[in-house]
C-alpha cells in the first residue's frame, strides 16, 4: 500500500493506492497517529484503493473515534467491492461516504 498525505490548513488528506490489510494496517496506524495532531478535517481518498480487510476497518473505526472528538472524517471514491465490504459490515452507518 503507498499512502500520499497532504496537510492544508487543518485538513489532512490521505489517498491510498493497494491494499489495506493485516500486512499494511499498521503503516496506516503509524501515519493517522504522527499526522492528526491539528487535524480538524481527515479525508480519505479511496480511489486507487483496491482491497481493505477487518484490519483496515479497525484503523478507520479508531481513526474516526477520534475525529469525533476534534473534527470530522470522511471517506471518497470508494470502488464497489469496498463499498459492499461497507455495507456488509454497516460501516456505512458509521462513516461518512462521499
Amino acid at each position: 500500500m503507498t499512502i500520499n498525505q497532504t496537510n492544508e490548513n487543518g485538513k489532512v488528506t490521505l489517498a491510498l493506492s493497494g491494499r489495506l490489510d493485516t500486512v499494511t494496517a499498521p503503516e496506516l496506524e503509524a501515519a493517522l497517529d504522527t499526522s492528526l495532531g491539528g487535524a480538524t478535517e481527515l479525508c480519505f481518498d479511496f480511489t486507487d484503493l483496491e482491497y481493505i480487510s477487518s484490519a483496515g476497518l479497525r484503523v478507520l473505526l479508531k481513526a474516526q473515534k477520534t475525529m469525533n472528538t476534534k473534527g470530522k472524517m470522511k471517506i471518497t471514491g470508494v470502488n464497489e467491492t469496498i463499498m459492499e465490504v461497507f455495507e456488509i459490515t454497516g460501516f456505512v452507518d458509521i462513516l461518512t461516504i462521499e
